[in-house]
């Protein structure tokens, strides 16, 4: 064999020797990227919301060392006219219905168990809101009007440098964000790449730098906000949001099944949407908030938190959904009636006059066609009007 030749080969041998080892070490990043380009196909979608883990790196949450609190079944209800139809359209995959905390109405779709840890979406946030009401009464943030900066210095120079701790929870920050998920270079799409290829939600964050408004002076719903609130309960505590939510919060609840958060690269929760649990877990939450904070006969949340959280506090436009501290209040909403909504058609819907809270998770992708939102929150109040 010519000399050449012979050093030719070795070199492609080489080259190929590389290749292989750099896509042997990077196997697990190259298979979440294929898992989260495929997140939402027709096909899978209902299974990966099952099995968000396969997509992304995770932490567990912990239930703690009590037995289950089992939640107590009343009488079946009847559902009402249109509903199963509601189901099948809006691709329900669970449906829970609790009416003076009893469970009226349970059921799962589309091949779920009742076992299944579901993914939240942004109805994590609102667990996150009731996480900085309890650090807010104990001290550990002085004031809502702080600025976020004292808590996140990395943010300094950041589009966040003015904004208040207030603003972010109100979805006010004035932060420039492209939220729409059917555009691939959207800023939420490539929030999204950064957490399945382990880059920094915090880097991401501090990146931003444009703005469309003062902070305070209109709403947007920009998630990013979230994980920005996440940075200030860090920075405030010196602890991750997993441990906190796990021990202020959930430890209480009687959870049947601990959960887990997606995470970043270096292991920080995504708090604006990462939260994994089982449909009747949701609803334990959900009935601690219906009680105005308290589960059984301790007080979890602040009760003047609660009710603070969820009045529609931000600059929305008059007489559309209100929006508070992390929370959705419906048009027209009768008093103590909120709910916490996630993508793809996940709610905890709550309204404290009628004792009742409901669960549904789901696979929608037609959740952004115009009327979804509404038709959705009809048939909430429907439910909850039946019972």
């Amino acid at each position: 064999m010519p000399k050449w030749l012979r050093i030719a080969s070795i070199f492609v041998l080489t080259t190929l020797v590389c290749a292989a080892s750099v896509a042997l070490y990077k196997r697990e990043t190259i298979a979440r990227l294929i898992a989260v380009n495929t997140l939402f196909d027709k096909d899978t979608i209902v299974h990966n919301f099952s099995h968000m883990g396969d997509a992304f790196l995770t932490t567990p949450l912990d239930r703690g060392p009590q037995e289950p609190n089992e939640l107590p079944r009343g009488v079946e209800m009847t559902l009402p006219s249109g509903v199963q139809e509601w189901m099948e359209e809006r691709s329900v995959t669970s449906l829970l219905v609790m009416k003076n905390g009893q469970i009226r109405h349970e059921s799962y779709h589309k091949g779920t168990a009742e076992t299944d840890l579901r993914i939240s979406w942004s109805m994590a946030k609102s667990y996150l809101s009731a996480l900085f009401g309890i650090l807010l009464d104990e001290g550990a943030i002085a004031s809502l009007d702080e600025k976020v900066v004292t808590y996140a210095p990395s943010l300094r120079g950041s589009a966040y440098e003015a904004a208040t701790i207030r603003n972010v929870l109100n979805m006010a920050s004035g932060v420039e964000f492209d939220e729409d998920y059917l555009d691939y270079d959207s800023d939420i799409n490539r929030m999204g790449r950064t957490l399945a290829l382990g880059g920094t939600l915090d880097d991401f964050a501090a990146e931003l730098n444009g703005t469309i408004a003062a902070p305070g002076e209109i709403w947007q719903y920009v998630s990013i906000d979230t994980h920005v609130l996440g940075m200030v309960i860090r920075g405030a505590t010196g602890r991750s949001v997993p441990e906190l939510l796990s021990e202020r919060i959930l430890y209480h609840l009687g959870l049947e099944k601990a959960g887990y958060y997606l995470t970043d690269g270096a292991g920080v929760a995504f708090v604006l949407g990462g939260i994994n649990q089982m449909t009747r877990d949701f609803a334990r939450f959900g009935l601690m908030m219906a009680q105005n904070g308290r589960y059984g006969r301790k007080q979890i949340v602040p009760r003047l938190w609660v009710a603070r959280s969820t009045r529609p506090t931000a600059p929305t436009e008059p007489g559309k959904t209100g929006y508070g501290y992390q929370w959705w209040i419906p048009r027209n909403a009768e008093p103590g009636e909120f709910l916490a909504r996630g993508v793809y058609g996940q709610y905890i819907y709550i309204h404290q006059g009628r004792n009742v809270v409901i669960v549904v998770t789901a696979a929608d992708r037609a959740f952004r066609e115009s009327g979804v939102s509404r038709q959705n929150v009809r048939m909430l109040r429907t439910l909850a009007k039946s019972l």
